[in-house]
């Protein structure tokens, strides 16, 4: 039988590790977090659909996006975890705020809302399958994403 506050302390983790790993920049770290496809959506700020997309895919957007910046955080908070078998489901609220000084405006991007992750039981522990991004509100310069990608 399943421990399921270890199941519990092991997802919880991987979300933390998630954010730990985007924000200093550790790509391979990140990489292996995920299944081999995740069903990313990230609609809430970009539009369009959600996607399913191969975990290296994704890493290779984060740190296409991250490259330009200065600094990211990404804090955590609030996690509930429903453990169901080799699958479970996670929601944390989140603030990300990410710095760029620049000529144009405000040096940071703050975004607050809800992340949603899906959880597969892999021969290697627990992996993240799915993540959707929920915003609830938004502080700052959305162009600083631009003008870092530019860079």
């Amino acid at each position: 039988m399943a421990d399921l506050s270890l199941d519990r302390t092991e997802v919880v983790e991987l979300t933390l590790r998630m954010a730990w790993h985007l924000d200093h920049c550790e790509w391979e770290r990140l990489v292996s977090l995920f299944t081999g496809e995740v069903l990313l959506d990230y609609t809430s700020l970009n539009g369009g659909e959600p996607l399913s997309v191969p975990r290296a895919d994704v890493v290779a957007k984060w740190r296409g996006n991250r490259s330009g910046l200065k600094a990211t955080q990404h804090l955590l908070a609030n996690h509930i975890v429903t453990l169901d078998g080799d699958t479970a489901e996670a929601t944390a609220m989140f603030q990300a705020t990410h710095s760029l000084p620049n000529e144009h405006g405000s040096p940071l991007w703050t975004l607050g809302g809800e992340y949603r992750y899906g959880f597969t039981r892999t021969g290697e522990g627990w992996k993240i399958s799915a993540l959707t991004m929920n915003i609830l509100w938004a502080d700052g310069n959305r162009n600083i994403r631009d003008l870092a990608v530019a860079d």
